[in-house]
């Protein structure tokens, strides 16, 4: 298969550049740079050292005898980005080129209008190319289970389950009427810029696949972890980026470099709050298999794509006795709920024979393995762990 990746050289878009050539598969990408930028303009590296992408791309050329089109593009010029696609012809498209960061949409007004700019723009053009080139290319985009909130009720894959009802009910508390919601789509609840920009993403999406007959599976994936996966081997040129700071470091590698530095790991507010995870190898096993099995012309598809749900202490804790260090819980920048339910649905992956991992101790024992050797890394950097972006100034 022709596969193209938007955001070839960030965290998922290299690892998945590596696992999808290591299957045989046709690879072609584009990408700025954009993400090692606000990483530095944060003050702050990438853990593990990466090479500049004419070296990763040659390296993995050589590992597999597959040579990898590369083409710098900016996904907001959308004259180019059709060029780019024409040149390329991609059956399947990976969307992975965002801003993918919530603390650094909620900065100032500048890094707000960056990230609406560059995700939900960026995004239009990519369904315009798509729609100039060739209505036929499976769209895969990467959206996030960030847009459905933490509402107390529980979360479907994208809408609403047959036989889902809205019932009307008197004072008296008996029903008046009922009324079917299938197949609508289940409301957002964004916690953040970033978030809303991935909700105004899923409406564009969902209206144009159904205007023009697009293919498009959107996955509302958790947070993921890890620092390799097979196909990477042990070559360093093929490492993908590890980020630790406070707005593209997520709370796992956050707490997995203190941990490595001896520095206590730092939940926020009570650590109460739900999340879902899964491994690195787990999201490329995922994605591949909704690449080999793309959705039908017009259909938007949905999948929720998470293994296993930790509250943030619990997360806290399972590194603290990986790595022996202690917690020590600190004020939350956030505006969120640290009380809620989260009962997601997860059916439609494992129909498609996702097979978990299931190892979230090996999992974090080789994260911490990876991190040792760079710790002078994270040591010149610690200060970017702590944060300093509130959601209410």
């Amino acid at each position: 298969m022709r596969v193209f990746i938007c955001g070839i050289e960030g965290y998922l878009g290299w690892s998945l550049a590596c696992h999808l050539v290591a299957r045989g598969h046709q690879l072609g990408g584009l990408d700025m740079g954009h993400r090692a930028q606000w990483v530095n303009e944060m003050g702050s590296q990438s853990a593990i050292p990466i090479e500049p992408i004419k070296s990763r791309l040659a390296a993995l050329e050589d590992r597999y005898k597959m040579p990898v089109g590369f083409y710098p593009c900016d996904m907001r010029d959308g004259r180019r980005l059709a060029d780019v696609l024409q040149d390329f012809m991609p059956e399947a498209v990976v969307h992975l080129a965002e801003q993918p960061s919530a603390p650094f949409s909620m900065i100032d007004r500048q890094h707000a209008y960056l990230t609406q700019e560059i995700n939900t723009l960026g995004s239009l053009n990519l369904l315009w190319a798509m729609r100039q080139v060739d209505r036929s290319m499976h769209l895969v985009k990467l959206g996030t289970m960030g847009e459905y909130g933490t509402p107390d009720c529980p979360i479907p894959e994208g809408v609403f389950p047959v036989d889902s009802q809205w019932v009307d009910q008197s004072f008296d508390g008996q029903i008046e009427s009922s009324h079917y919601l299938d197949g609508m789509q289940f409301p957002r609840d964004p916690g953040s810029l970033y978030h809303a920009s991935k909700v105004h993403d899923t409406t564009n999406a969902v209206l144009l696949s159904r205007t023009w007959g697009l293919r498009i599976t959107d996955v509302m994936q958790g947070v993921v972890y890890g620092t390799r996966i097979d196909a990477m081997g042990d070559d360093p040129k093929l490492a993908t980026r590890f980020d630790f700071d406070e707005a593209f470091g997520t709370a796992i590698n956050r707490f997995c470099a203190q941990a490595t530095i001896g520095a206590p790991i730092t939940p926020y507010g009570a650590g109460t709050q739900q999340r879902g995870f899964l491994p690195l190898c787990d999201s490329m096993q995922c994605l591949t298999l909704l690449l080999e099995r793309p959705a039908g012309p017009g259909e938007y598809r949905v999948v929720n794509q998470w293994d296993q749900c930790y509250s943030i202490t619990e997360l806290a804790a399972l590194i603290a006795d990986v790595s022996g260090m202690a917690v020590q819980h600190i004020t939350n920048p956030r505006k969120e709920k640290e009380q809620h339910s989260y009962d997601v649905s997860r059916q439609r992956l494992p129909e498609l024979g996702y097979v978990p991992t299931d190892d979230p101790r090996g999992q974090i024992a080789a994260i911490l393995g990876d991190l040792e050797p760079h710790a002078d890394r994270i040591e010149a950097h610690r200060r970017v762990i702590t944060p300093t972006i509130t959601w209410d100034k």
